[in-house]
């Protein structure tokens, strides 16, 4: 069998890199391969789907015409290995397809950890939409659970169990919730907003073991002693790259696998995108994972221009993203963390960036009202990193501010200032700093 490109993974970077193909090459031949049947959904919109907020349909960014119209000749099977010199992508159960240019864009899962009963049934993660269904047909006949790990998943988990009617408990290992990203007030906010959803948090608590009668879960028990009766274990320790089909066909892989700023792989004509590919920063000379929806979508863009010929470079953006944490909207914008290594995710957290646990030389200005919080590093003068919970009238301001590095010499003894809201400053300042670029342009 031949095609033209080959896409492997229908998440994210695979079909952002298909409509570019699709864009600059109209007569094409695309051929998708994925073991996931239910195709192109939003790996996000799970949380929502657990806590009743969103019907299943909406997951689909694409309606059915619209993907029709992308010509897409689709392969629901598992790719095994690459021979680059032949240019032959071996498929577990369709034999082997020839490719011109290659694209691996294969994801990346859970980690899950070496306990006795990991294998029970009623032990349950999120990787995928399968996943969330699994998790609320058991939910119906359970009546409470365990939630490990830490990040934005953890939460989703917890939050999705006790929508359900689960109730539900929090393990983490240290003394407050996700310390690698947030700082002890914030922490702490998250964690107060859970319980008042009914989600017992414990800190300084960890799994020893999971018990079961007849195949399922019956119980955890922690390493104090402590047994605690459950029917479901949720699991979000973190997640690792997919690296056995790269490391089957000897490509070169760190964490990830190792891509250049053109996404190309080690082996001539493949190219790799998404949550598995680690991919080099010029500006920091490493070589970074993310797991954030947007960068995979750019990614796939720029690995579809160079498979396409038309080359392309991936410059990293400021790691940005927007979601809910104990119920609270809450965006993050670039370096946001003390580089604190976090015990409760074995590796990056899904919806995460190792740029946030980047620890700059910067102080940190904050204000926090009620259940709103403002967090700012700034660095000589400039910001580098801000949070923001609750209240989001700052989001798209610090977003151009960071991502366009502005001097804001200006205010900076005034930001420092406790006297002074920073809301009301930086707002002005950046309508001014716009009207200046506007006079100067005119």
């Amino acid at each position: 069998m031949t095609a033209g490109y080959v896409i492997v993974g229908s998440g994210a970077a695979g079909i952002a890199a298909v409509e570019i193909l699709r864009e600059i090459d109209p007569r094409a031949k695309i051929t998708l391969v994925t073991a996931d049947r239910d195709g192109y959904y939003s790996r996000p919109g799970l949380a929502y789907l657990l806590t009743g907020q969103l019907p299943e349909k909406q997951l689909f960014p694409l309606t059915a015409r619209e993907y029709a119209q992308l010509r897409i000749e689709t392969i629901h099977d598992r790719a095994l290995a690459v021979d680059a010199d032949e240019h032959r992508l071996v498929l577990e159960q369709h034999g082997s397809i020839e490719y011109e240019r290659l694209l691996l864009a294969v994801g990346a899962q859970a980690n899950m950890p070496a306990l006795e009963g990991i294998d029970l049934e009623g032990v349950v993660k999120l990787d995928t939409l399968s996943d969330a269904r699994r998790i609320l047909k058991l939910a119906r006949k359970s009546r409470r659970a365990v939630v490990i790990g830490g990040g934005i998943t953890a939460i989703e988990l917890a939050e999705g169990l006790a929508a359900q009617g689960v109730e539900t408990h929090y393990f983490l290992r240290r003394e407050r919730y996700w310390p690698g990203v947030l700082d002890s007030q914030e922490s702490g906010l998250v964690e107060r907003r859970l319980e008042r959803e009914g989600i017992r948090v414990h800190h300084h608590t960890e799994i020893e073991r999971i018990t079961g009668k007849r195949g399922k879960v019956s119980g955890v028990e922690t390493t104090s002693g402590t047994q605690v009766d459950c029917q479901m274990v949720a699991v979000a320790i973190g997640i690792r790259p997919r690296l056995e089909l790269a490391r089957s066909s000897g490509l070169k892989i760190g964490r990830g696998i190792l891509v250049d700023e053109r996404l190309r792989t080690s082996a001539e004509d493949v190219f790799a995108a998404g949550d598995a590919a680690q991919v080099f920063d010029t500006a920091r000379g490493e070589f970074l994972l993310d797991s954030l929806w947007w960068p995979a979508v750019e990614q796939g863009k720029i690995a579809g221009r160079n498979m396409a010929g038309h080359p392309a470079s991936y410059r990293k953006p400021v790691a940005m993203n927007v979601t809910r944490i104990g119920g609270l909207t809450t965006t993050l914008i670039g370096a946001v963390g003390g580089g604190d290594m976090d015990r409760d995710l074995v590796s990056i957290a899904r919806g995460d960036s190792e740029a946030w646990r980047q620890a700059p030389h910067a102080f940190a200005i904050e204000h926090e009202h009620e259940a709103d919080r403002l967090r700012l590093l700034m660095e000589d003068n400039t910001i580098v990193g801000a949070l923001l919970m609750g209240d989001q009238t700052l989001s798209l301001t610090l977003q151009e501010l960071i991502l366009r590095q502005v001097d804001i010499g200006a205010i900076r003894d005034d930001l420092i200032s406790s006297q002074v809201f920073p809301g009301d400053l930086l707002t002005s300042f950046w309508r001014q700093w716009q009207e200046a670029g506007r006079a100067l342009e005119s």
